[in-house]
């Protein structure tokens, strides 16, 4: 059920066109942002998983026209303009989050300097980080950035200025007023004068939703809601009939299904929900990022390991989980070499007990070989496999 809800139940069966970028981020409800790219962004990627071939500038467009817009709720994240309003609301609870922290401390600490940037832009209009002198390259982090850009991603944190655009994946910031004001479909004002509680009801139900099937204990990280989400706060929304309670072979807590998937969860009692999807997977993909709910789901143990020092990584810097038919059944370490056209798989791990059959491997070639062609990087270039032996299996496949 969490992948039909997802949206990765089944390969798609027509062409990818521009309004499936927007009704995807609409069904996941936001979109993380990540700005890695040794493959294609985080965002393209994940879209790529459930919309196959299309065209990455699409995102670009939906949010310069206003379909979109970009927010603070996971983490950095893109929403459609219909569900903004909610976040707008939301700003006030992320007092806590790092970032809106680091944002009041800077005002309070550097007010002269952001003042002035935010005068900038409302006298002269939309601006970049780039568009400023830089001090020097420093380390990485927001805290080695050049005043401007901490300035920005302040204002950004706070609510004072949004993203018009897009250039090269580069922020291009305005006004927070200007932006909304551009939204499509306009800001529902009756969602920003909500209080706490409809609020937090609101992305608890929008929760779990997006996960299709869901322990109490995994709704809160989808949102960051604080503090975490129990079956006390569940039951009300059990009682009125939005959330649906049900029993999971093999769990010792109860699961919970949106009122909207009742025929899903009728599909899945029935075993007519068939997993037939094979592709790769971002680092930062909905279904993955929780390890806690991605091992009790799969049964697949993972770490974001390009936030891991060199020595400790296991499997590389930039891994994408596989999955296949409704198993995530391993993971690749990849790495795009644009100029040369070639997608490197420096290293592809089989899960044990993963049986590398002639239909597994099939699909799994077709799809590094589609995430690859959709990059531009069509040549793929494999390296060390476990077990071994598919190595020349897969090989083989692409020559063929």
């Amino acid at each position: 059920m969490q992948l039909a809800a997802q949206g990765l139940l089944r390969a798609p069966r027509k062409r990818a066109k521009r309004a499936d970028v927007v009704d995807a981020i609409a069904r996941m409800r936001l979109l993380q942002i990540d700005t890695i790219h040794v493959v294609a962004r985080s965002p393209y990627l994940v879209l790529h998983s459930r919309l196959g071939d299309y065209e990455p500038v699409w995102l670009d467009e939906a949010l310069a026209q206003g379909r979109l817009a970009e927010c603070w709720a996971h983490e950095a994240c893109f929403v459609t303009a219909t569900d903004y309003a909610w976040h707008r609301a939301w700003r006030g609870q992320r007092e806590g989050h790092w970032a809106h922290r680091h944002a009041a401390r800077m005002h309070r600490e550097q007010r002269e300097g952001m003042d002035g940037l935010l005068k900038r832009i409302r006298d002269s209009g939309p601006a970049r980080a780039a568009d400023f002198a830089s001090e020097g390259r420093g380390t990485s982090g927001w805290w080695s950035w050049k005043p401007e850009k901490r300035w920005l991603e302040a204002w950004f944190a706070l609510g004072d200025l949004m993203v018009a655009r897009r250039e090269r994946f580069q922020r291009v910031y305005d006004l927070a007023e200007n932006v909304i004001a551009r939204l499509d479909p306009p800001l529902d004002e009756a969602a920003v004068v909500l209080d706490h509680v409809a609020l937090r009801r609101h992305f608890i139900l929008d929760s779990v939703r997006a996960l299709g099937i869901t322990q109490a204990r995994w709704i809160a990280d989808y949102y960051r809601l604080k503090p975490m989400v129990t079956e006390q706060e569940l039951a009300p929304l059990v009682a009125s009939g939005e959330l649906l309670k049900v029993s999971v072979h093999g769990w010792k807590v109860p699961a919970y299904v949106h009122a909207d998937h009742a025929d899903l969860l009728q599909q899945a009692t029935q075993g007519r929900l068939r997993a037939t999807h094979t592709t790769l997977l971002s680092p930062f993909d909905p279904l993955v990022w929780d390890r806690a709910r991605v091992q009790a789901m799969f049964g697949f143990e993972y770490t974001i390991e390009c936030y891991v020092p060199a020595p400790k990584r296991r499997y590389g810097y930039y891994v994408l989980p596989i999955l296949h038919c409704g198993s995530l059944v391993g993971r690749l370490d990849a790495k795009a070499h644009r100029i040369e056209g070639v997608f490197e798989v420096k290293s592809l791990h089989l899960e044990v007990g993963v049986e590398p059959s002639p239909s597994l491997l099939a699909s799994l070639a077709e799809a590094i070989a589609a995430t690859a062609q959709w990059h531009g990087t069509p040549k793929v270039r494999l390296g060390r496999c476990q077990p071994s032996g598919i190595a020349s299996a897969l090989r083989a496949l692409w020559r063929g």
